[in-house]
C-alpha cells in the first residue's frame, strides 16, 4: 500500500485540474495515490480523469463522484475512502511542489514513531513566494492553532495521519448550506496532538476569483449555520482573549442571519454573547454591505 493519499476536491475545475495532475506526474517519488472527489461537477472533469486513469502515470488514480455539497462534504467523502497512513489535500487549482512527495516521505520516516498527528509545511504562490509567513528557525513542532496564535500567517499545508483525522467527528452538514470551515477538524486534533514542522514548500497555490476565499462575504450570508457552528467551536478553544471576542461577535452575527432565536442559550460563552449581541448586529450590516445585498 502507498504511504500517502493526495486528495483533490473538484467542482467544475476541468480547466485547472490538468496542472495538478502534471505536478503529480513530475514527482520523482510515486509512493502515493491520487483521489479526486468530484463534488457534482457539470463540466468534463469525469472524462478528463478517466483519460488519465488509462495512462501509465506511475501512481494509482481514484475517482469518486458525489452530489454537490461543498468543500467540507468532499473532505468527508475523502476521509471515508482513504486507507493510506497519511493524507494531504491539494486543491484542484494548485500544484504539488517539485520533490514534495519525497520530502514528505523522508520526513515522516524520521518522526513516524514520535506521536505526531502529521506534518505542517509551507504553501507558496506560483512564483515561489511563501504564503503569509514561514516558520521560525527554532520551531520543531506546533499545533495549527498555536502557530497562528504565535503570530503565524497564511495557509499552510497539512499532512495528517489518516487514523488521527478520522478520530474526530466529520464535518456537519446543514440543510441548504454548503460551507463549514475545514479548520473545525484541525482544531479538534490540536487538542490532542502536535504537528512536526517541515520548513519547506510542499504546495504551490493560486487563489481563484470564484473560490471560497474570494467569495467569503457571500458565504457568510449563504451559510450562516455553518459559520455559527464554527465560531461556537472556536469559542470553546480560544487562542487569545482578542480572538475569543472576535469569534463571539461573528457567532452573534451568523446566528442572527440564520434567525436562530436560541443562540445565546446555545453559546458556550453566554455572558460574552449577550455583551457582543449589539456589535453582532453591526457586523451583520457590514456583511450585507460587503456582499452587495440590498436590504
Amino acid at each position: 500500500m502507498a504511504l500517502l493519499t493526495v486528495f483533490t476536491p473538484a467542482y467544475n475545475r476541468a480547466r485547472t485540474l490538468p496542472r495538478t495532475y502534471e505536478s503529480l506526474c513530475k514527482q520523482e517519488c510515486k509512493d502515493f495515490v491520487w483521489l479526486i472527489v468530484d463534488d457534482g461537477s457539470t463540466d468534463n472533469t469525469a472524462d478528463l480523469v478517466k483519460s488519465w486513469q488509462k495512462k501509465e502515470s506511475g501512481f494509482e488514480i481514484q475517482y469518486i463522484y458525489k452530489e454537490n455539497g461543498g468543500m467540507h462534504t468532499a473532505h468527508n467523502t475523502a476521509y471515508e475512502n482513504i486507507h493510506t497512513e497519511l493524507n494531504v489535500c491539494i486543491d484542484s487549482d494548485d500544484k504539488m511542489a517539485p520533490e514534495a512527495i519525497g520530502k514528505i516521505k523522508r520526513t515522516w520516516e524520521q518522526v513516524r514513531h514520535k506521536g505526531y498527528a502529521g506534518i505542517i509545511a509551507l504553501d507558496a504562490d506560483f512564483n515561489g513566494n511563501i504564503i503569509g509567513k514561514g516558520f521560525p528557525d527554532n520551531m520543531v513542532e506546533t499545533t495549527l492553532g498555536g502557530y497562528y496564535a504565535a503570530g503565524g500567517a497564511g495557509d499552510k499545508k497539512l499532512i495528517y495521519r489518516t487514523d488521527v483525522i478520522n478520530s474526530v467527528p466529520p464535518y456537519p452538514v446543514f440543510p441548504g448550506e454548503k460551507y463549514v470551515g475545514l479548520v473545525y477538524k484541525y482544531t479538534l486534533v490540536d487538542q490532542k496532538y502536535k504537528l512536526f514542522v517541515l520548513n519547506d514548500i510542499i504546495c504551490e497555490v493560486e487563489y481563484q476569483p470564484d473560490g471560497s476565499t474570494g467569495t467569503m462575504w457571500n458565504q457568510y450570508l449563504k451559510n450562516p449555520n455553518g459559520f455559527a457552528f464554527l465560531r461556537k467551536v472556536a469559542m470553546q478553544y480560544p487562542s487569545s482573549k482578542k480572538r475569543l471576542v472576535k469569534d463571539c461577535i461573528h457567532y452573534c452575527s451568523s446566528s442572527q442571519i440564520a434567525k436562530n432565536k436560541y443562540y445565546i442559550q446555545e453559546s458556550p460563552r453566554k455572558f460574552l454573547t449577550v455583551l457582543c449581541t449589539p456589535v453582532g448586529w453591526l457586523m451583520t450590516e457590514v456583511v450585507k454591505k460587503k456582499a452587495n445585498i440590498n436590504h
